[in-house]
């Protein structure tokens, strides 16, 4: 059996998956696309955690990890089961890189994990394992990737799930882009699909761009995860690119 490719996905405002955007149909044809791997392994911009968390209970609550928003939002659940085994696997295989983990069995999915994965496996029939960044170091975001490469062999879907475009304070409701959101989304398209490494580990110094498009870079690391989970030197391809809320990036990758 082939690998499995990895992916990075742009999860949006919590609010998104309420209304109908180019978005959504990108994240449908993920879930028809690759409609039966035996777990999925995600990483979301909103767990940090120093040592490594990996949710290991046998199932699920649904983290509504924010407020202000429409009443709907708060009903939605995504009553997804856990992998405890693979999560045991997991924490060992991460030690066995040098990164410090361990199991959490009553954390669930936040709204960076649910949200997309709502939206591509509506039935909540695929188990899943959610792990949390290490910390804000891009380069040892890159490393946790690497330590899950090898189970992308075992039928397991990694995915990043963060933000290509995620600045807070530029979000506007008159849908309007700047310029400088769009070149950034050219950089990153062409950044990831020449696997320009190098570029995409230290995006401070190559583009002048990074502090505006991503004043902090918990949306950003994601896809580094992505990349890394795919093998060294990996390029990848740009599926979907799109903005919400005027400046948010809503572009998606695939690594194989």
């Amino acid at each position: 059996m082939p690998s499995l490719p990895t992916l990075f996905v742009s999860h949006g405002a919590p609010d998104f998956i309420l209304h109908d955007h180019p978005a959504i149909q990108a994240l449908q044809q993920i879930g028809q696309q690759y409609a039966s791997p035996a777990t999925i392994v995600i990483v979301s911009a909103h767990w940090i955690r120093d040592p490594i968390g990996v949710t290991s209970g046998a199932s699920h609550t649904t983290i509504h990890d924010f407020y202000g928003f429409d009443e709907a939002l708060y009903r939605l659940e995504y009553p997804a089961r856990g992998n405890p085994e693979l999560a045991t696997a997991l924490v060992t295989q991460l030690a066995e890189a040098g990164l410090k983990a361990q199991c959490i069995p009553d954390r669930g999915l936040d709204h960076g994990a649910w949200v997309p994965l709502m939206l591509a496996y509506p039935e909540a029939d695929i188990p899943v394992i959610q792990v949390s960044l290490p910390s804000d170091d891009l380069q040892q975001c890159a490393r946790l990737g690497k330590a899950l490469a090898s189970f992308r062999e075992q039928d397991i879907l990694v995915i990043g799930s963060g933000g290509s475009v995620h600045n807070l304070r530029a979000m506007n409701r008159e849908q309007h882009t700047g310029e400088w959101a769009r070149d950034f989304e050219a950089w990153l398209k062409q950044a990831v699909e020449s696997g320009d490494g190098s570029a995409l580990e230290n995006p401070h110094q190559a583009t002048a761009l990074f502090p505006r498009t991503h004043p902090s870079v918990e949306h950003y690391s994601p896809l580094l995860v992505a990349r890394a989970a795919a093998g060294n030197g990996a390029m990848g391809l740009r599926i979907h690119s799109s903005f919400t809320y005027g400046n948010i990036g809503m572009a998606m990758y695939e690594f194989d």
